[in-house]
């Protein structure tokens, strides 16, 4: 590899902004040399590390803007803890085939059974692709909302909902909506269904009872239901709660230890 064709790759590189690519000229020209390179082989080299800079840097910006609470992966939900759920099903939603059809997933259950796990696990995988994820409980996006209201900007703080490649809604059906805050909910989920983006929702209620959720508007639950259930899968979690099995079996332990110190 000569001086000469380094040289001009060095300028090219910084010319292009391609820094990766650039910290590895020297080292990559030496082994080229050595190894007899082809000049393709030389440039897959260089480029290869840039591509690989770029989707890692994508992919720690994803997670930053993602706002995940904590992080949950799918390779740690207790599939045996929950027979209700199935792995394959949890398996082919991984692939994030569904993110590309504009596929909404709705995990309905009681609270414990792990829906935020597999949401944020989900979630993760896509963001792992170096894609924009955000997850938010509908509490606290409707209470944005509403200072972006009060703030006369609702239709920015609207579109970095709408953008984003998946949008996780925790926790719908928790606290009861008034109706100015169910329409901007409704907001969302209709802008995100007009644009073919998916969503991933979780909730307590059935959906018999959204009614109740959405300020028992007549219009506006089965409006929403309409628009989710569309193209969509739905999981129904029937399992306990992981949180009560654990205080039972820490109970159950102390009455072991307590009626052995007897």
């Amino acid at each position: 590899m000569s001086v000469v064709f380094e040289n001009i790759a060095a300028g090219a590189l910084e010319e292009l902004g391609l820094k990766t690519a650039l910290e590895h000229l020297d080292q990559a020209a030496q082994q080229a040399a050595a190894e007899k390179w082809s000049y393709t082989h030389f440039l897959g080299y260089l480029l290869d590390s840039e591509v690989k800079a770029k989707l890692q840097k994508n992919v720690d910006i994803a997670f930053k803007m993602a706002r995940f609470p904590y992080l949950k992966r799918l390779s740690d939900y207790e599939f045996k803890a929950q027979p209700s759920v199935d792995s394959k099903l949890i398996d082919e939603l991984s692939t994030g085939r569904y993110r590309d059809e504009g596929r909404n997933i709705i995990f309905l259950g009681p609270p414990g059974v792990g829906k935020t796990h597999l949401a944020i696990g989900l979630g993760s995988l896509i963001a792992e692709k170096g894609k924009r994820v955000y997850f938010s409980t509908a509490v606290d996006m409707v209470r944005k909302l509403n200072k972006a209201v009060d703030e006369n900007r609702l239709h920015r703080a609207l579109q970095m909902l709408v953008h984003p490649s998946l949008l996780i809604i925790d926790e719908v059906g928790y606290l009861q909506l008034e109706k100015d805050e169910a329409s901007l909910l409704f907001q969302v989920i209709c802008k995100r269904y007009d644009k073919g983006q998916p969503i991933i929702l979780t909730s307590n209620k059935p959906f018999s009872q959204w009614g109740e959720i959405f300020a028992n508007d007549p219009v506006m639950a089965p409006a929403v239901l309409d628009r989710l259930l569309h193209k969509s899968t739905v999981i129904n979690i029937k399992g306990e709660s992981y949180r009560l099995k654990e205080k039972r079996k820490a109970g159950l332990g102390s009455m072991i230890e307590g009626g052995e110190k007897k």
